[in-house]
This record gives C-alpha cells, sequence and structure tokens, in this order.
C-alpha cells in the first residue's frame, strides 16, 4: 500500500476517538476503510488515494483506561481544501469499531503550509539582520573604518625612547602630551596629529629635550592619578599648559567635542599651580595636612586668616565623628563618584534630598535641620561659609581646598574616612 511522505501533505486533519471498550489499532485502521468504501464514490475512495499517495499513512494512538479506549487519528492530505473536508466529515460517520460503540470528532484541519511560511519569514529575518550586521556596513561604516585604519598606520614611535606619536611631532610646533599610545590612537582618530605619549608614570628624557624646543600641552585623565603626571612633568620638564579630561574619565574615552572642549579650556602651568591642590601643596595626594595647634596664635601675628574662613580657636568644641558614621560617609560617597550631586543629611544620616552641587549653596540656604553634606567635589571656601551660616556639623568633599581645622564645621575627605 503506497504512502505519501509527510513533508508534501499539505493538510493535517486531527480528530479524537473515544470507544466504549478495549480495540488495538489495527480495529481503527480497519473500521475507517471498511465504513468509508463506497460512500464517496470511487474518486474520493481512502484506498485509491492512499495508493496513489494522495493520503498518507494514517496514525492512530489508543490510551486504554478502565475499560474504555481514548485516542487521537491524524491523517495527511495533499488534496485540495473541499476533499480533505469531505474525507474529515466521513470519518465522524464512523458509529462503531469492532464490537464497541465508537465516536469520532474532528479537532481541526491543519494548513502546515501556514507554519511553513512562518518558519520561512522568521528564518529570512535572521538572514537579513546578519546580513546588514556583518556584510552589508553603510558608506558611513566604510569611511570609518578606512579613516581608522589609516590613522592607525599613521602612528609612529618617536625618539631614542620610542614613544607612541602622532606623525607631525618634528613639524608642529606645538605638542600634546598624553598618558599612553591609546590616548595618541584616539586624538588622530579626531585628526590630532601632534600627539606624544609617556608611555609610563616616569617622564622620558624625549620629552624633556621636546619641551625646551616646543610649546608643550599636556594632556591627562580626570582623575587624581593625572594630577601626579602634571607635578612630576612640571618639576623635571618646561610644560606650558594644562588640561584634563572631565573628572572620572579617560582621554581614550572622549569624544571629538569633549577633545575640543577640553583643549580650548586649557589652562597655564602657574594658574596651574594654584588651582590643583596636588601642585599647590595643600594637600598630599589630595590629603589635607592639619596645621599645628599654635598656628591660631601664627594668623593671629599675621593678620586676617586666609580665604576669610573663622578659624577655631585651641580647645574649641569641634564634632565628633563616630566610626559608623564615617562607614556611612564613605559608603555614600563612593555612590556619588562620577555623579558631581550631594546627598544631604539629617542627624540620624537618612538622606533628604540629592541636589547637582551647583546648586548646593543656594539649596542649604534654604533648608533646615541639615547636619552633614556628602559631595563628588572639593571643599571650597564658599561652601564652608554657608555652612556655618547654616550651622552644618560636617562637609564631607572628594578633596579641600580649605584648611581641616580652619573652621567649626568638621571637614573631611573621601580619603580621611
Amino acid at each position: 500500500m503506497g504512502k505519501i511522505s509527510p513533508v508534501s501533505a499539505k493538510y493535517i486533519i486531527n480528530a479524537g476517538i473515544e470507544i466504549e471498550g478495549v480495540v488495538d489499532r489495527p480495529d481503527v485502521i480497519g473500521a475507517i476503510f471498511g465504513q468509508t468504501e463506497g460512500l464517496l464514490g470511487s474518486e474520493l475512495e481512502l484506498r485509491e488515494l492512499q495508493r496513489s499517495g494522495r493520503i498518507g499513512r494514517i496514525e492512530v494512538n489508543i490510551d486504554i483506561r478502565t475499560g474504555k479506549s481514548e485516542g487521537t487519528i491524524v491523517i495527511p492530505s495533499s488534496l485540495d481544501k473541499a476533499e480533505t473536508s469531505i474525507i474529515a466529515a466521513a470519518m465522524e460517520i464512523i458509529q462503531r469499531i469492532g464490537p464497541c460503540n465508537a465516536k469520532i470528532r474532528i479537532k481541526n484541519i491543519e494548513d502546515i503550509r501556514i507554519s511553513k511560511r512562518q518558519f520561512v519569514v522568521e528564518r529570512a529575518k535572521e538572514f537579513l539582520r546578519t546580513l546588514m550586521d556583518s556584510t552589508m556596513p553603510d558608506s558611513q561604516e566604510l569611511a570609518d573604518e578606512v579613516a581608522t585604519s589609516v590613522r592607525v598606520m599613521e602612528i609612529q614611535t618617536y625618539g631614542r625612547d620610542k614613544l607612541p606619536a602622532g606623525p607631525s611631532i618634528d613639524e608642529s610646533d606645538e605638542l600634546i602630551v598624553v598618558e599612553g599610545r591609546a590616548d595618541v590612537l584616539t586624538l588622530l582618530k579626531h585628526n590630532f596629529k601632534n600627539a606624544i605619549a609617556l608611555n609610563g608614570t616616569s617622564v622620558p628624557q624625549t620629552i624633556i629635550d621636546l619641551s625646551k624646543k616646543k610649546t608643550l600641552t599636556v594632556f591627562v585623565d580626570g582623575d587624581r592619578g593625572g594630577d601626579l603626571i602634571i607635578k612630576e612633568l612640571i618639576n623635571v620638564a618646561e610644560i606650558d599648559f594644562v588640561t584634563k579630561a572631565p573628572d572620572g574619565k579617560e582621554v581614550e574615552e572622549l569624544s571629538k567635542k569633549e577633545i575640543h572642549k577640553a583643549i580650548r579650556s586649557r589652562i597655564s602651568v602657574e594658574q596651574a599651580k594654584a588651582d590643583i591642590p596636588t601642585l599647590r601643596g595643600d594637600t598630599d595626594m589630595g590629603i589635607p595636612r592639619p596645621v599645628q595647634r599654635n598656628d591660631f596664635r601664627l594668623q593671629q601675628r599675621r593678620g586676617p586668616p586666609r580665604n576669610n574662613i573663622r578659624p577655631v580657636p585651641v580647645g574649641a568644641q569641634r564634632t565628633e565623628i563616630s566610626s559608623e558614621q564615617r562607614k556611612s560617609f564613605r559608603q555614600m560617597a563612593e555612590d556619588l563618584i562620577g555623579t558631581r550631586g550631594a546627598y544631604i543629611l539629617d542627624q540620624k544620616l537618612n538622606i533628604l534630598g540629592k541636589v547637582p552641587i551647583t546648586e548646593l549653596n543656594a539649596s542649604l540656604e534654604n533648608l533646615k535641620d541639615v547636619y552633614a553634606v556628602v559631595f563628588d567635589g572639593n571643599i571650597e571656601p564658599d561652601l564652608v561659609r554657608t555652612a556655618e551660616k547654616t550651622n552644618i556639623n560636617c562637609l564631607i568633599g572628594m578633596g579641600s581646598n580649605v584648611k581641616p581645622y580652619g573652621s567649626n564645621v568638621a571637614l573631611l575627605t573621601v580619603a580621611n574616612l
């Protein structure tokens, strides 16, 4: 008896069967062929349709429970819709199988081409996505890739220290000194061809020699490490200008706009020595150095205290910071790194609110019962004056430009915590 391959079927007839007795699979198939014989005419005779391959192998699954049989019947068909529907309806006329009463009900006729179409659509989407991602870059991507490759090829080693550098070191009167090779590549990507890298923490002799002949701008990462590199360069080379990446960012992470903004905002070495605590000498690696207990008497002889901050006489009461408070302050400070924000706290160290540090002074003047402020920035004299005026007990910043014992407000930095 011929049978049809499942892949050539267009429709699947799904039926359920209930039998009041125990029968076997061959009994069900025999009843289907026997009781439909001659019912639909010679053209729709099931045996002939199966022999010609237009009806596939009839699958019967029987489950026997408590003396009754239940199961399913699956019939593949490559006939058209009308003929398949007639075959399905003919199944329901079967009322007995063997000696037992039976009932067959058609559940559905499934058009398997729909599921094939869905499969085709999903696979086509996957192929198109892969094609667009990997093999069909747009013109801008192609241009960027070519330009980047060319600029990477332009990087060279310069001097006896073999420092990574752009191609225009000898031709340029002004050079940009960066920390590493990745920074040089980033500047090359944005068409800065006069960059040269230190390639380490110590200053190479090549940089010292170049500083005597050319104008050098130091461009470092926005962290304490960058401050230390600036300090070392100023000590051993003739640096002209200084600039830094935004706080918490590295030069290699910057966009073209950020690089241009940083270079336009460069400052002279003299101004850098006054503005950067590590260079000014007020701090050591960002940790404020405490003054001696007799400094108040020395200031009385010399005149008004620096930064117009009230000095605290020897023996004056200061806020005591417990170890638990220090732990909480440290955790909050770590959460704020890179956000340029500030937490305003009450006596129980509950956060009353979070504000940008640009609005901190104005916010403190309008609030009451503030115990402490933790913020992502340096402690400045104007903020200390606001804290004294509003009776704030503690200021906790990333660094400090104020003497730690120059105020009755407790001034702490992350390094102190």
